[in-house]
């Protein structure tokens, strides 16, 4: 059976706050194929020995990268840590990839309580 793919995303203000909570879910997101913008991916990998495919940086087109894999069937869910106290350039981007993923049925996580939900499920752990 084919693992299903999580999608990793954070702004800034975000960074440290999805690696501890992926250093506390490690074993779980083991289970499945992990994606992510530019220095999340990257940070994400480093922090817990993960292998997790980077896509650009989020305002350089990571956004619409992820959204492209959305709308192909590629990804099953998404954890995306927003920062809704700082203005972000790419803020078309994050709104279309909010909208695709509604558009398309997926799970998107925007908070630590929300992604803690999606990875425990039982519908995500099969």
């Amino acid at each position: 059976m084919k693992k299903k793919v999580i999608a990793l995303i954070a702004h800034d203000g975000k960074k440290q706050e999805i690696i501890e909570w992926a250093k506390r879910n490690k074993e779980e997101l083991g289970e499945y194929e992990l994606c992510g913008t530019g220095t999340t991916s990257k940070r994400v990998a480093e922090a817990t020995g993960l292998e997790v495919k980077g896509f650009l940086s989020g305002p350089l087109g990571g956004d619409q990268q992820i959204g492209a894999k959305v709308a192909e069937g590629a990804i099953d869910a998404i954890v995306f840590l927003c920062d809704p106290l700082t203005a972000q350039p790419h803020d078309p981007d994050v709104k279309a990839l909010l909208r695709i993923a509604v558009v398309y049925d997926i799970p998107i996580a925007t908070n630590v309580s929300t992604a803690d939900c999606i990875i425990k499920s039982y519908k995500y752990n099969q």
